[in-house]
Formats: structure tokens, sequence, C-alpha cells
């Protein structure tokens, strides 16, 4: 997928909406868990059970529910692989589901691989080739030969974390190194070794007072921005402060979204917050 896709689905959908498919087993509303407890369920004449039948099914909802709303839908591996092959079976599921009937949706693993070599160039062909993701999330603490791997990948983005929303953050991306930012020193690094069509940057939302600095020394590549809704963080802020003539800005919302209600309207309830989150 290209820049240029993603601005068009900004542009028809109204919206920078990324959903974080954080998918929960002991947050799902009861009659959703109890699926888990007997029977499976075949998709593509593979059999499901258990829980990964629960997470397949919910999952599916949502996505049905908030696709008109969204531009970018985000599964956090650790809430697959904390489930063991059954839950990775289950994010294949999701992967399927999505690719088939929402083929438009940019795809995003979060999963913040950070290695060199070998391991590296094996993360890529993981989350690019076996997985089919259009993107995904890296830690560059090694250096910049882990991101470089992902980068050969035409119409795939590595998505390097800058400046996160959670709150230790500061411990050492607001380090200051040569006058600046430790987080500024990254993404001008990340940024020599690469293009606007490969390179996003995670930038959290609950540093929304920075954005504006960012934009002003980065002005052509993503962000995909996490922190709204449960965190705390706003999408009008991050609107007016990161956003670039384009749009240049995939908003996530996960648990704000994927937990809107506990009950049996909870796709509808998701649905409800995502048709009113990060509106342009």
């Amino acid at each position: 997928m290209t820049t240029d896709q993603l601005y068009a689905q900004i542009r028809a959908k109204k919206t920078m909406l990324c959903v974080g498919l954080d998918t929960d087993y002991s947050k799902m509303p009861e009659h959703i868990q109890r699926l888990a407890l007997n029977g499976e369920s075949a998709i593509k004449g593979e059999l499901y059970k258990g829980k990964a039948r629960s997470i397949i099914a919910f999952n599916k909802a949502i996505i049905d529910a908030t696709a008109p709303y969204c531009i970018s839908y985000k599964p956090n591996l650790a809430f697959y692989e904390s489930y063991g092959i059954e839950g990775m079976r289950a994010l294949e599921a999701t992967i399927d589901y999505i690719r088939s009937k929402y083929p438009e949706m940019f795809l995003i693993a979060d999963a913040k691989r950070g290695d060199i070599g070998n391991t590296a160039q094996m993360y890529a062909r993981t989350f690019f080739e076996t997985m089919d993701f259009d993107a995904v999330t890296i830690s560059p603490y090694m250096g910049s030969e882990t991101v470089t791997p992902f980068l050969a990948y035409p119409g795939k983005f590595a998505i390097v974390v800058a400046l996160s929303s959670n709150k230790s953050s500061a411990d050492f991306q607001q380090a200051v190194q040569d006058e600046k930012p430790l987080y500024q020193v990254v993404m001008e690094k990340m940024m020599e070794i690469s293009t606007p069509e490969n390179m996003m940057f995670v930038v959290g939302a609950t540093k929304a007072d920075r954005l504006a600095d960012i934009r002003s020394f980065c002005p052509d590549n993503f962000f995909l921005v996490p922190g709204v809704g449960a965190q705390g963080g706003s999408s009008e802020e991050v609107i007016r402060y990161g956003a670039n003539a384009k749009g240049g800005l995939l908003i996530n919302s996960s648990r704000g979204v994927l937990y809107a209600s506990s009950g049996e309207d909870y796709a509808e309830a998701a649905a409800k917050v995502a048709s009113e989150t990060a509106r342009i």
C-alpha cells in the first residue's frame, strides 16, 4: 500500500482512525466468552475451538461494525501470543478475514520487534511475507540495523517507536543528546535511511503538546498515534498539532473502541465510538 492510497482513504472516509485489536478474552462480553467453553467453529475448512473461537467471533463483529469508520486495524501480537498456538491461529484467521472482506484496510502488526542481522530479516519475512501485514512496529534501540531489513519490501512500512504514550517514556525517549531529545535523534537517523513511503513513526497522543514541534522537523511521514481514549489522549488535539497538509496520521484507539460495552450490544457500541473518534 502507498501513502497516496492511505491519503485517499482518509479523504473518502473522513477519518484517521486505526482500531487496535488488543483482544483480551477476560474483557469480552460473557456471551462471547461462553463460545470457548463448548463446540467449535469452521472457517474456510479450519476448525477453531477454545478461546480462539471466542477471539475470532469477537474480532469479526468488531471489524464489521467499525470498518465504515476507520482506515486501519492494528492487532497487538502480545494479546494473541499469550494464548499460545490457538491465539496465533485466531490472529491468522483475523488477518484472513480483514484481507478477504476489507482489502482496502491498512494492516499493522503491533509487535515492537528490535533485533539485528538475520534475526531482523526473519522478523521482516514473518510479518510481510508469511502474515501479509502492511506495516510492523519496531523498537530501534539496537540501531539502524534493526530497521533496514524491513525497508527492503516495496509497499510495506517500518513504524519506528519514537515518542510513546506511556508515562515512563521520559526515562529514555526524552533524554537530551546533542541538545536534542533522544526521540528526535532517533527520528532524524531513521529519516536518513528511509523515505516517507517506507517509514512511519510512533508518536503518542498523550504527548500532543510536542506534536507541532515534531512536525516541524518531520513534515512528510505518517505518524501512528496511540493513547487516544482509555489513555486520555485527545484525537482533536492530535489532529490540530500533528496533521500535515494531507493528513499524515493514523490515530489509534484500542480499549476505548473494543470494550465500549460489555453487553450483547458491544459491536454497536464499538461502532458508535469509532464513528466519533478521529473524524476530520
